[in-house]
């Protein structure tokens, strides 16, 4: 059996931690150590102009080719059902190249899902639904959407816009209790591994991560977007840094304010990564853990033991 035939067989290895472990780095170094592609498993890193707000660190990649990244425009509502799909063809390609995906990020929802085989339709607008709820509060939306389901992702309800669209996409499945995506078609054959940082560490980077950021130029980043055309509140709906520093570009939030509440919410944002990726392990996930402070060589050459793999 050639090379191109055994990539082809290879089970998919997925790279998962929280925002600041350095997870992209450890992907790359595998990647290029197994003769790998990437597939981005981050919800914003798909659109196009958020670069420094979303971390892509495009020049961590070097030589190795990515998938998912840049392929919706700022201002879309790129979702789960669009992610299966893409993330679906982009292990086919880069199979059909013999070479091995590498699943790479920290949206667990995302990843979780692709592990797991789901398949979701792709649930149409509904604007009479969305006239019925245009105007309700978002503790009146969260309300109604708990109602409707077990509220495990928090970022459902992080915004009312997001609030509205999980409570249409809730409403289809009612309709249409056949496309549901309750059932699990295919697991698809793949090693989980975690990149491990303490908690302080975690902190003390994110932080660190976060005015580096800003002196390279996320603010006049989010200014170009909604100068760009896209809405302010289409910036809101992203969360995160474009939440909080648009916010201050529309004069919501002073600058001090701004950085307050957007590290708070890193640190809580990364801490539920963390609760995700538990809640996984006690689904059925085996997630092999490693330090985030092993050199290159020493991570992966645990991921070749991990997977099998010798010298």
């Amino acid at each position: 059996m050639d090379q191109n035939e055994t990539h082809r067989q290879d089970p998919v290895i997925a790279i998962i931690g929280p925002t600041a472990s350095g997870k992209t780095h450890r992907a790359v170094a595998v990647a290029e150590d197994l003769d790998g592609e990437i597939i981005s498993g981050d919800s914003r890193q798909v659109y196009k102009g958020m670069t420094i707000g979303t971390g892509k660190d495009l020049n961590e990649y070097g030589s190795i080719r990515y998938h998912l990244i840049d392929i919706a425009d700022a201002g879309e509502k790129y979702n789960l059902h669009r992610f299966l799909k893409d993330a679906g063809n982009a292990i086919s390609d880069i199979r059909s190249q013999g070479r091995r995906p590498i699943v790479c990020g920290g949206t667990g929802l995302y990843i979780e899902s692709l592990l797991n085989g789901l398949r979701l339709p792709d649930v149409p607008e509904n604007k009479a639904l969305r006239a019925e709820l245009e105007g309700k509060s978002l503790e009146e939306l969260t309300k109604i959407l708990s109602s409707m389901k077990r509220l495990h992702n928090v970022t459902d309800v992080d915004t009312a816009k997001r609030a509205i669209r999980a409570i249409e996409i809730q409403s289809y499945y009612a309709e249409h209790p056949e496309l549901s995506g309750e059932t699990v078609p295919s697991p698809i054959d793949a090693i989980v591994i975690g990149v491990d940082i303490d908690r302080e560490l975690r902190r003390q980077k994110i932080t660190r991560r976060l005015h580096q950021r800003l002196k390279e130029g996320m603010v006049d980043e989010i200014k170009g977007l909604i100068a760009s055309g896209i809405s302010p509140d289409d910036l809101i709906y992203y969360g995160l840094e474009y939440k909080y520093i648009t916010e201050y570009v529309t004069g919501i939030l002073s600058y001090d304010e701004m950085v307050s509440k957007l590290e708070i919410a890193i640190h809580q944002f990364a801490k539920r990564q963390m609760t995700w990726f538990r809640g996984m392990e006690r689904r059925g996930y085996a997630i092999h853990w490693l330090s985030a402070e092993l050199s290159d060589d020493e991570f992966t050459q645990s991921v070749r033991n991990i997977i099998g793999l010798h010298d």
